[in-house]
C-alpha cells in the first residue's frame, strides 16, 4: 500500500529525514514511534503530499505521491497533532465543510457526515460546538474530518497526547473498526506504549532514521497470541497446553505460556476449564501485548527497542473468560 525509497528531507538548518525507506501493507496500523525531532511529523507530511522529499521516492496505492499530491489527497485523510477544528461551528457544520472541501457534492454531504459521525462515535454531539468538546470527542472529530471521503489511507500525528486510559482505549477500538472496514492507518507515538493496543507493528526513529533493520512486529492480525499465567509453578505446563486441540504453543515456563488459538473461540473457554480442572492455578489470561512478552520472556520475545520507545512494564492482567 505505501512504499518509501530513500527519502531524505531538509529544513533551512537542520536534516530532518535521512534516506529512510519502509514499506506498510494494505490493512494494516503502523506507528512511527520516537522522541521528539526524530522525524515523524516530517514523515507524515511526505506522506501526506504536503511535504516534498528533496530525494527518494514514495508511492502510495501506486501513485507517486511527490509528481501527483491532488490524486495522494483524494485517497487519504490526514489528521495533524493540532487538529484543525473551527471551534465556533457545530459538529455537523465541521463535518459539512470538511466534505465539502474534499469535492463531496452537497447533495450528498447529509449521507457523508452522518456515516463518518457515525464511524467516530459522535452522532449524538453533532450539534455542539467543536469548541465544547473534550480532547477525546475533539480527536474523535478530527477522525471523522479525515474519513468523511472515505479514504484508503489514515495518517494520525500522534493522537495519544494528552488523552486518559478510557480515551486511548476508545481510540483503539475506533482505529482497529476502520482497518477492519479495509483502511491502512498509519499514527506516530513518542512511546510503544500508546500504540501497542491497536498496532500491527511499529518503526522505531530516532535523528531522521529508521532505527534497527526494519519494522518491529507487534502482533499477528490473523491469530492473535494469548498469554496466561499460573500462581504455582509446573513444569508441565507447557507440555499440558501444546497436548490441547486447537492451540499452538509458542513457548513456556513454569509460571507462563505463550500461544496461538488455531479455531473458534470455544477453544478459549475450553482451555480455561482444562486448566482449572487439572489443577493450575490459573492467575491471568489474555491476549498478548509486545509488553506483556518482554516481561514474561525477557530472553525471546520481540527484538528490542531503543530506550525512548520502551514501554513501561506492565502488570498481568486479572484472570478472565
Amino acid at each position: 500500500m505505501i512504499e518509501v525509497s530513500a527519502i531524505t528531507y531538509d529544513y533551512a538548518a537542520t536534516r530532518a529525514l535521512e534516506r529512510v525507506s519502509l514499506h506498510i501493507p494494505r490493512m494494516a496500523i503502523t506507528a512511527l514511534v520516537g522522541p521528539h525531532r526524530a522525524g515523524k511529523t516530517t514523515l507524515m507530511r511526505c506522506l501526506a503530499g504536503l511535504d516534498v522529499p528533496a530525494e527518494g521516492k514514495i508511492e502510495i496505492d501506486g501513485i507517486d505521491a511527490c509528481a501527483a499530491p491532488r490524486e495522494i489527497h483524494a485517497r487519504i485523510g490526514y489528521v495533524p497533532d493540532r487538529f484543525g477544528l473551527y471551534d465556533h461551528l457545530s459538529v455537523r457544520r465541521c463535518l459539512s465543510y470538511a466534505a465539502l472541501a474534499r469535492g463531496i457534492k452537497p447533495v450528498n454531504v447529509p449521507v457523508a457526515v452522518a456515516k463518518a459521525a457515525s464511524r467516530a462515535d459522535i452522532s449524538e454531539r453533532l450539534e455542539a460546538r467543536a469548541g465544547e468538546l473534550s480532547r477525546s470527542f475533539r480527536l474523535r472529530l478530527a477522525i471523522a474530518q479525515g474519513i468523511v471521503h472515505e479514504p484508503r489511507v489514515l495518517l494520525l500525528d500522534d493522537p495519544g497526547t494528552g488523552l486518559d486510559p478510557e480515551a486511548r482505549h476508545a481510540l483503539s477500538h475506533l482505529l482497529l473498526s476502520l482497518k477492519e472496514s479495509g483502511m491502512t492507518v498509519v499514527v506516530s507515538a513518542h512511546i510503544t506504549a500508546e500504540v501497542e493496543e491497536y498496532c500491527s507493528s511499529i518503526y522505531p526513529m530516532e535523528a531522521g532514521h529508521i532505527v534497527g533493520s526494519g519494522a518491529l512486529k507487534l502482533r499477528d492480525d490473523e491469530r492473535p497470541r494469548f498469554v496466561l499465567e499460573i500462581a504455582t509453578p509446573r513444569s508441565d505446563l507447557g507440555q499440558f497446553i501444546a497436548q490441547q486441540g486447537g492451540v499452538d504453543l509458542i513457548e513456556a515456563d513454569q509460571h507462563h505460556a505463550l500461544f496461538i488459538f488455531t479455531r473458534n473461540p470455544g477453544a478459549r473457554a475450553r482451555l480455561i476449564q482444562d486448566l482449572i480442572a487439572n489443577g493450575f492455578d490459573l492467575s491471568a489470561f489474555s491476549e498478548a501485548t509486545a509488553t506483556l512478552e518482554r516481561v514474561y520472556f525477557p530472553e525471546t520475545s520481540s527484538p528490542d527497542v531503543a530506550a525512548e520507545t520502551r514501554s513501561p512494564v506492565a502488570r498481568a492482567p486479572e484472570a478472565t473468560t
